[in-house]
């Protein structure tokens, strides 16, 4: 992802910024030449070309099913083989679940048929406007709980387009995005990608590849790193300002984050109650957080000490919110119980074609 490159700290609102020769009629080469014109080309003549496509030469593709049904969300990916990988920037090579499946691409691809009408600049930036009034009596940062902080529109318009793009043009390769499974079959209602390490849901570890594929993860950008200790030092002085804590460093410890897993949910997409604990002991003990952006569709994000989700808190994360749970919260259960669909903001989609859904990247040092 592109954003957060660059010297500037990300503070949110209430901080300070950051031609040919002719063969004569009649002639034996002439005849020749026409003979051969209603033939047709030789198969060894590399320089004509089929008027038809590669779609009409091929097997017809089939109609993609909804991605929003979790039945569809794998047969989905692979009927798209065809046409997303023929588009990808970054390549193909397979990824999937060992089932071949094609790389899922966040982004929708331009029909080049079709005729897109671009809105203006002005309504965009009236868009845009009506984004920060609205925002303007939601605290910038919120204190949820002892060791969580809840950032609120902390990635700028520009960090939440260049981190969907990169995330695209990585998803797409090698290690990208694909929908991780278990042996017995079941499927996450979710794609995901991990970057720095791999993480397996079946042993519950880490690794330097993938176990279906062999593929390396790709290493985390740079700018993703900026962007989550500017967020980790913001909120340390939130905590100051507002004397929570005699200590802050100790409710939001410093953080490197060597491992980054990328989820993209679907509007159908969620995930059960569970707590992040494949780390590695001193990184747990030390309540070193986990630092987590959202982009695109707003998620209903539960968390709590239990298992009961009809007790758990609820927050919603939205577009640009980064969510930090370190120290006392460190080992929280949390989940996403449900994607409210059309909620990503319209400048979004419009600069980057995200698919209908949200992305989320959860930064841990392992």
């Amino acid at each position: 992802m592109g954003g957060g490159g660059g010297g500037e700290t990300r503070t949110p609102a209430a901080f300070p910024p950051r031609k040919k020769d002719r063969l004569p009629r009649g002639s034996v080469a002439h005849e020749r030449s026409l003979e051969h014109q209603k033939k047709g080309a030789s198969s060894s003549c590399p320089s004509v070309r089929s008027n038809k496509s590669p779609l009409q030469m091929g097997t017809p593709v089939q109609p993609q099913k909804s991605l929003d049904s979790p039945l569809n969300m794998v047969t989905s990916v692979q009927r798209s083989e065809s046409l997303d990988s023929r588009s990808s920037p970054c390549g193909s090579g397979v990824v999937g679940s060992g089932s071949g499946a094609a790389p899922f691409d966040i982004c929708i691809r331009d029909d080049k048929c079709s005729i897109k009408l671009n809105r203006s600049l002005l309504e965009l930036n009236r868009e845009k406007r009506r984004e920060r009034e609205l925002y303007k009596e939601v605290a910038p940062l919120q204190y949820l709980r002892p060791g969580m902080v809840l950032l609120k529109k902390f990635l700028k318009h520009d960090d939440q387009v260049n981190i969907i793009k990169c995330c695209q043009r990585l998803g797409v390769g090698s290690g990208g995005f694909y929908t991780p499974g278990y042996k017995d079959g079941a499927k996450l209602n979710l794609r995901m990608m991990c970057l720095g390490k791999d993480w397996d849901p079946n042993s519950s570890s880490y690794g330097d590849t993938r176990q279906f594929d062999g593929a390396h993860p790709p290493n985390i950008p740079e700018e993703f790193g900026k962007i989550v200790q500017d967020s980790i030092e913001a909120s340390n002085e939130f905590l100051k300002q507002n004397a929570r804590a005699a200590k802050a460093i100790e409710e939001v410890p410093a953080l490197s984050p060597d491992i980054c897993i990328v989820n993209f949910y679907t509007s159908s997409g969620r995930l059960g109650l569970h707590q992040d604990k494949d780390e590695t002991e001193p990184s747990i003990d030390k309540g070193l957080p986990v630092v987590s952006f959202s982009l695109g569709d707003t998620a209903e994000f539960l968390y709590g000490d239990g298992r009961d989700v009809d007790k758990a808190s609820k927050v919603d994360l939205e577009s640009g919110d980064v969510l930090i749970f370190g120290g006392k919260s460190r080992m929280i259960l949390h989940g996403v119980s449900r994607i409210k669909p059309n909620t990503a903001p319209k400048w979004l989609t419009d600069e980057t074609n995200l698919r209908p859904g949200r992305l989320n990247l959860t930064f841990r040092q392992y």
